[in-house]
């Protein structure tokens, strides 16, 4: 034991994270590698900050406590590290959860002895009771259980370790604390052999639990997706463009919808009174009504009590004309998105450039994300969105020919599939003869799903009639998917192969 200096307790920061890996490294000696990356404590530390505890002696940290909170019945009691831990993503944290799941704990060996552990079992204690979770659950290592495995099975050395005839570091000091078995879990951590694979599933109930009454605000399990199957047509101007536009959210509204979908470009026909421009010209003219529709649709969200997904609109900073959309939330708030890759035509005929920012966007329906047409057939775009826990992706859509459109339409469908979520996309229908680049179009407005015994068959929730005019209202089960993301017949995001691919950015996004 060393001298012991001043003790403190805190939340950890990045910045610990040297301090924090060197004690790890220390703790875990007798097994090579097994410390956090710094990508990963930085993900804990964004999602859940308040469950990273760390123990400071002197200013340096000599130990630490880190936890998620899960929806603990989407788990049972027969699972793995890998499993409870999202592959180490953390993915299975959730805000809505019941339980306090701690994934580890670790002193520097020089310091224990010291209690230091109980402090920080404490601390996780309190942070169960004021979240007013159930309980505190973990699978136990049992470390010592390798110097008697010969001799006997893991419920005689646990038997053992309750009667004090054996002593445990961890169990032991596990039993002190108020925890109690739930249950022997076999091939919990494998590459514990210490343990010999074999880890005690433990739990601290919270006496003070309240199950919280239905609130007004929760956020709900089933949302109801309203679908702008939007028909090309002249205005003379941008208010009767207005009116339109207000009849669809009024319609959708009326079915109680909490998205309101547009398509790409929905607003082209205003270029009409520009087509004596060039096409260029022409579209720079519609980017000047941007901003105002934008406000418009944020009026129009509060007044109808409905999120809405703008679609998109070309959008001029400066030299560069971007192509844009709003999402504009029903407590007044609104984010932008923009699309990345644009397509040789609007390169060509517009000189149109691609945005470099993707973003996650909460919303009081959860997360979601949004991408324009030409997007979604990269899939590396929604997979970034669904690894920040997106539950359904929006993509607005403009296409001339069934060509076009089928790219977009299967490739939303894959998207849906392969990233355990719902798509939803809205095209716009009929043609413009007096707007160049814009003559005609063609639409069937989609929501796809997951292909499991809880979705349809096929993979399509609804659709709509094609090329015509029509809302389309959907409704999707959000439970559906975290039952998906653990229990499906296949697991497309657990089951990457992230020892030999994996996806990350190159380059700063809306997405930290």
């Amino acid at each position: 034991m060393t001298d012991i200096g001043q003790v403190d307790l805190r939340n950890l920061e990045i910045s610990d994270y040297e301090e924090l890996k060197e004690s790890m490294i220390a703790a875990y000696e007798n097994w090579p590698g097994a410390y956090w990356k710094e990508s990963q404590v930085k993900k804990l530390l964004q999602i859940f900050p308040e469950g990273q505890i760390a123990i400071l002696i002197d200013n340096q940290v000599v130990g630490c406590a880190l936890s998620i909170i899960v929806k603990y019945s989407h788990f049972s009691d027969n699972h793995t590290y890998l499993q409870i831990t999202g592959n180490y993503s953390f993915n299975t944290h959730t805000g809505k959860g019941d339980v306090l799941y701690g994934i580890d704990v670790f002193i520097k060996p020089e310091y224990r002895g010291l209690r230091l552990g109980r402090r920080l079992y404490d601390a996780r204690k309190e942070l169960c009771e004021n979240l007013n979770l159930k309980a505190i659950i973990f699978g136990g290592r049992i470390p010592n259980y390798h110097k008697v495995s010969d001799q006997i099975t893991p419920k005689e050395y646990i038997q053992k370790v309750k009667q004090k005839e054996l002593y445990d570091p961890t169990l032991t000091f596990q039993l002190s604390n108020d925890f109690h078995v739930k249950k022997i879990l076999k091939g919990y951590l494998p590459g514990d052999k210490e343990s010999k694979d074999y880890a005690v599933l433990l739990q601290w109930d919270n006496i003070y639990f309240e199950k919280a009454p239905e609130k007004i605000s929760a956020q709900k399990s089933v949302v109801r997706l309203g679908l702008v199957q939007w028909q090309m047509r002249h205005y003379k101007g941008v208010e009767e463009l207005f009116e339109q536009v207000e009849f669809f959210i009024d319609a959708v509204s009326g079915y109680k919808s909490d998205f309101a979908l547009f398509p790409e470009f929905f607003n082209a026909p205003l270029m009409a009174k520009y087509n004596h421009l060039s096409e260029a010209e022409a579209i720079r003219k519609l980017a000047e009504y941007t901003e105002e529709i934008r406000d418009k649709f944020v009026q129009l969200a509060i007044t109808y009590n409905v999120n809405i997904i703008t679609g998109s609109m070309p959008y001029l900073d400066g030299h560069n004309l971007y192509n844009v959309g709003y999402l504009c939330r029903r407590n007044g708030t609104y984010d932008s998105y923009v699309k990345l890759h644009v397509t040789p035509d609007e390169s060509k005929c517009w000189g149109m450039v691609g945005g470099d920012t993707i973003s996650i966007f909460d919303t009081d329906c959860g997360p979601v994300g949004v991408l324009i047409c030409y997007d979604v057939e990269f899939p590396e775009l929604p997979r970034i969105l669904a690894e920040e826990n997106m539950n359904i992706l929006f993509v607005p859509f403009l296409t001339d020919t069934q060509n076009g459109y089928s790219r977009v339409r299967y490739c939303a469908r894959a998207r849906a599939i392969e990233n355990e979520c719902y798509v939803a996309i809205a095209g716009s229908v009929g043609n413009l003869p007096k707007v160049e680049n814009m003559d005609i179009q063609f639409a069937q407005s989609v929501v796809f799903t997951p292909c499991d015994f809880s979705f349809p068959t096929n993979g399509i929730k609804a659709e709509a009639t094609p090329n015509t005019e029509m809302i389309l209202i959907a409704d999707v089960d959000l439970d559906h998917l975290r039952e998906l993301h653990t229990y499906g017949s296949v697991r497309n995001l657990k089951d990457r192969r992230k020892d030999i691919y994996d996806l990350k950015l190159v380059k700063k996004s809306g997405i930290e």
